[in-house]
């Protein structure tokens, strides 16, 4: 057997897992996308998005469980693209200098889902020495 055909026939034992697996590894996952403006609609960027899976269905990748929390920053468009995170129940909190914190659990159950998040400037302060 020439070395060529060794890996002719070695080449097909690998292509047929990988392309399975390929398939399925986006399978109980959802990419989110999260969106954070203000009042006005004006995006705010550099704010922090906290993303936790919080229950649901467990997806492994390759054997190992998936990434189940990431703690990323909008971009100037006020976007956020998380990777792929199991599908169910997700907390998303969002701090942004001078907003109140947002936090929510939302349910997902979709490949693909996007969030839409207003923040809200913080109310006036009150004292009771005033």
């Amino acid at each position: 057997m020439t070395r060529r055909s060794a890996l002719q026939a070695f080449v097909p034992l690998f292509s047929i897992p990988a392309f399975l697996v390929a398939a399925d590894d986006e399978e109980g996952t959802t990419r989110l996308t999260i969106q954070v403006h203000n009042e006005n609609g004006k995006p705010i960027d550099r704010a922090s998005v906290i993303v936790r899976f919080k229950g649901g269905r467990s997806v492994r990748k390759f054997g190992a469980k998936i990434r189940t929390s990431w703690e990323l920053r909008t971009n100037q468009e006020g976007w956020v693209k998380i990777p792929p995170i199991p599908q169910g129940n997700i907390l998303i909190q969002v701090i942004a200098k001078d907003y109140q914190t947002f936090g929510d659990t939302i349910t997902v159950e979709e490949a693909e889902h996007t969030v839409d998040i207003k923040l809200l400037r913080p109310g006036k302060q009150y004292s009771a020495h005033e």
